[in-house]
């Protein structure tokens, strides 16, 4: 067991950034995995999207799965609403397309759980990856566009959800 990555999974986990940046110079292996075979990615404490930024910046891997249900960090804050650390995860390369064991996407999971905006960014996300996998397309970065103020209502959280009645919740 590397005791450099299990430091910096539960510095990661508290969300202390200086503790992370100090293991990270140490060489701590940012894709390496503590006793729970999770990265610090993985267990980076939510709402903390500076850290996620940084450890993205490292090389952490954002499309690395957990090995019980093979969620992704995606999946897990798209589920808890926090639409800036999903925006960060789509812009060093999420895959939002990756479903966990139980067919569920990210974007499934933020409309169960009423999460407009994250659905809406997800929604984006999917439609600029499609858009380039397309012969001649010219789509940018919608994902990173969208705006962080944008206000929805219940009406908007309804058309979202009534886009997808075939999901797997």
């Amino acid at each position: 067991m590397n005791s450099k990555v299990e430091s910096l999974c539960n510095a990661s986990a508290r969300g202390d950034m200086e503790s992370c940046l100090h293991l990270l110079h140490e060489g701590a292996a940012i894709n390496g995995q503590n006793q729970y075979r999770r990265t610090p990615l993985q267990v980076v404490k939510l709402g903390h999207t500076r850290l996620v930024r940084t450890l993205l910046a490292a090389g952490a891997n954002p499309n690395e799965r957990d090995p019980l249900l093979r969620l992704t960090v995606t999946h897990d804050a798209a589920r808890e609403g926090f639409v800036e650390t999903v925006r960060a995860l789509i812009e060093y390369g999420a895959d939002v397309n990756l479903a966990d064991d139980n067919g569920n996407l990210p974007l499934h999971l933020a409309e169960k759980e009423g999460h407009v905006e994250v659905v809406q960014l997800l929604e984006r996300a999917a439609r600029a990856r499609e858009a380039l996998t397309e012969p001649g397309s010219e789509v940018g970065h919608e994902a990173a566009e969208w705006p962080a103020s944008k206000n929805t209502g219940t009406l908007d959280l309804c058309k979202a959800l009534n886009k997808h009645p075939k999901m797997v919740l």
